[in-house]
């Protein structure tokens, strides 16, 4: 029990403390003082054991009888007085520990209590996340227990109640606190060494700003992945260090510059979050005009994307909170709204899009939009992940759900670094490389293959880093050959290796391979298990190698072992 909780304690019970001593000190002493007869009608005095072992059982309302004689008219007049005078004494102390068990400061300070001796418990590396919402939430979900542990501080006792409520598992320690609490932040364990990182996605940039400044100063090990709308701020971030700074705003504007120039390579990115990888129809972008309604900070980002791609737009000043006080509304779509669509030359544009900060005035700018041009394409920003459902069946061409963009970034950041920097790079290249590319995957891969990341290491890659350790050389290439018949290759691609700093986009197949490379790789449904028994097993690398033509079928390395013992436990 902390100091904070015993100072509580003492500091409530002192006055009823005090008064129930001096109520059986009073009442002992009398006993004493009193004079009184034993069994055989001989005066005697009580001793203050005796006393006090009788006023004990009589003011907790026990009662064994009168001890260790029977009293007499001088004792019974005493005790019927003391009766009343310690019982109400008694009272109150009971009455003051009641209050003190309901008491909130208690409760805050054993809760903190709790939750300090739970982060120092935690073994795994661990990420502090800064409020908790539907986006901190998701990305609970996807490393809880997976890759990392969750930390979680808000100012809201009632979010905290909600996250228990959740009952993650493995458990996530949680407290009520201010992120910009420096006394907060140490107790969410900032300065322990498991302690990757902190998550900052606040609206408010100022208060990341903040946040980032005092995580700096607390522990400059530590990734801090903070939010921030704005450019000036992303600018400020990154000259203060910061690599991982999520700007929602600015992936929806890439995306749609991508989508309109260069759609291979938009797919790419778009794989990378569960799109099928293939270029449907619908999934095109519209050539010729758009509209924006709402120009706060999705739609500037939105004409900067539109203006990289020459196309021509129209930015509507339109704000939802000022539009919903004055028609005492959230429907859109009356004959003063019709006319400034056709004011707009909605039924002369290719696309539409509602980017204001309501949900429900979105839909209906849109539907408004589709009754004056049933052909027009329509793009929506979501706000909350709660309205999912109500936006796919509104059939909207494509819907920028801001809460589940900024927890997938924030996840890529976190538990899959190649898939963020395999983003980043495709980015820098033709669209003519994006669509060979895509061509590859798809003839060798399939159009739905899993990608996966790994480290040459002893832990992940046990047999081939014990080749490599012993001098050998191996190629990207010779891992990729069956390990049913070696003159043939598995349906694999390397998409990326990262050596250190150098990055190798779509390595060469010849290229050697070091100990610490980290790859890249998607496979065909079902195949990169056997990718994963060539780089464990021994027998198996030696036979891809060319080493063994009689391979031992029941060989049980090291790795098989762990398989094995990992599949026990769960089961």
């Amino acid at each position: 029990m902390n100091e904070q909780v015993v100072w509580i304690i003492l500091k409530r019970l002192r006055i009823p403390f005090i008064i129930i001593v001096v109520t059986f000190s009073i009442t002992i002493l009398g006993l004493v003082l009193i004079p009184g007869t034993n069994n055989h009608g001989q005066p005697y005095q009580m001793t203050f054991f005796d006393a006090f072992y009788f006023v004990s059982y009589m003011a907790t309302t026990i009662g064994f009888g009168e001890a260790p004689y029977t009293f007499n008219y001088e004792q019974r007049m005493w005790v019927s007085f003391a009766i009343y005078f310690t019982v109400i004494g008694w009272f109150y102390g009971v009455g003051a520990i009641v209050t003190l068990i309901q008491d909130e400061g208690l409760r805050r300070a054993m809760n903190l209590n709790t939750f300090r001796k739970q982060v120092q418990n935690l073994h795994e590396p661990f990420y502090i996340i800064l409020g908790y919402n539907s986006v901190t939430k998701t990305i609970i979900n996807k490393i809880n227990g997976v890759d990392y542990r969750a930390v979680v501080l808000d100012k809201s006792f009632q979010k905290i109640e909600e996250l228990v409520l959740e009952n993650f598992y493995p458990h996530v320690p949680a407290s009520v606190g201010d992120g910009t609490d420096q006394h907060m932040l140490k107790i969410s364990g900032i300065h322990l060494k498991n302690c990757k990182g902190i998550i900052s996605l606040f609206e408010n940039d100022m208060v990341n700003a903040n946040i980032a400044t005092l995580c700096l100063l607390l522990n400059k090990k530590i990734d801090i992945i903070i939010k921030a709308t704005l450019p000036e701020q992303v600018t400020h971030f990154q000259r203060m260090g910061l690599e991982h700074v999520q700007n929602p705003f600015d992936i929806i504007s890439k995306r749609i510059y991508f989508g309109i120039t260069s759609p291979h390579i938009w797919l790419l990115e778009m794989w990378m979050y569960g799109h099928i990888l293939k270029l449907k129809e619908r999934d095109k972008f519209p050539i010729g005009r758009y509209i924006i309604y709402g120009s706060g900070r999705m739609g500037q980002a939105i004409a900067k994307g539109l203006k990289q791609a020459n196309i021509e737009y129209i930015l509507k000043d339109f704000d939802s909170i000022t539009y919903i006080k004055q028609k005492e509304s959230t429907i859109f779509g009356d004959a003063e709204d019709m006319k400034k669509l056709i004011d707009l030359g909605i039924k002369e544009s290719a696309c539409i899009i509602a980017a204001t900060k309501n949900d429900i005035l979105n839909l209906s700018i849109l539907n408004s939009a589709k009754q004056l041009n049933p052909d027009i394409f329509t793009m929506a920003r979501e706000n909350s992940l709660d309205d999912l459902n109500i936006f796919k069946a509104a059939k909207i061409n494509k819907i920028y759900v801001v809460e589940k963009i900024l927890a997938d970034a924030t996840y890529n950041f976190i538990a899959r670094p190649l898939v963020h920097i395999f983003i980043k790079e495709a980015r820098k290249q033709t669209e003519e490389w994006a669509k060979v590319i895509v061509n590859m995957l798809n003839n060798i891969t399939g159009m739905n293959p899993n990608y996966y990341e790994i480290q040459i290491n002893e832990e992940d890659t046990y047999a081939l880093y014990l080749e490599l350790k012993s001098g050998s050389q191996v190629t990207l290439s010779d891992l990729r050959r069956s390990r049913e018949d070696r003159e043939k290759m598995l349906p694999i691609v390397f998409l990326l290796l990262k050596r250190g700093e150098d990055i190798y986009l779509i390595p060469n197949s010849q290229m050697l391979l070091q100990i610490g490379d980290e790859l890249l790789s998607t496979a065909g449904e079902g195949k990169y298990e056997d990718f994963e028994y060539i780089i464990n097993n021994i027998y198996e690398l030696n036979y891809v190698l060319g080493r063994e033509e009689n391979k031992k079928l029941f060989s049980l390395n090291m790795w098989e072992e762990k398989k094995f013992m990992k599949k026990s436990q769960i089961s």
